[in-house]
């Protein structure tokens, strides 16, 4: 039954995935680009990978693609042209996707599976024991880095905002 169920999944991942590269229409895409991570936090379910499916839901379908979605949707081009992006560099983006194929393939090849070990416990609670005592000192890092990032795009954003003004 875990196997059909998966299977079942990885097709509407597969399915969702190719209408977003083949579909014209950007909010026809974005509403497949939650079908498919919706998909992808399945996957991380099936692995034993609770967080990272939680994790999955609320940072990029909860998130992400929700502000893609209402920027698509208040963007006045958008509506107007009916969402019809142009076609360009068809060659290089297959070139690009084959490479990339290339590269997963020989990556889940080369993997040794038996190497993973089954661990029991809850493993969220592991995840934030080891953020608030071994690693807090990368934590706060990176939660520094991503404050100087936001205040740069503030500055970067009011910069350019004063310049098309006094123009």
């Amino acid at each position: 039954m875990t196997e059909i169920v998966f299977y079942l999944f990885a097709a509407i991942a597969i399915i969702s995935s190719v209408f977003i590269l083949f579909t014209r229409n950007i909010l026809y895409a974005a509403f497949a680009l939650v079908i498919t991570l919706l998909c992808v936090a399945v996957f991380y379910i099936f692995a034993n990978a609770e967080f990272l499916a939680v994790t999955q839901i609320m940072i990029y379908v909860g998130g992400i693609v929700v502000l893609m979605i209402f920027g698509v949707m208040l963007t006045s081009k958008a509506s107007s042209t009916g969402s019809q992006p142009a076609v360009t560099n068809v060659f290089m983006g297959a070139v690009v996707a084959v490479g990339m194929m290339i590269v997963l393939i020989y990556g889940v090849l080369r993997m040794n599976l038996s190497a993973l070990k089954s661990t029991s416990g809850n493993r969220i609670e592991d995840i934030g024991q080891g953020l608030m005592t071994e690693f807090v000192f990368p934590f706060e890092i990176a939660a520094v880095l991503l404050l100087i990032a936001l205040v740069a795009a503030a500055v970067i954003a009011g910069h350019n905002l004063k310049n098309n003004e006094d123009k």
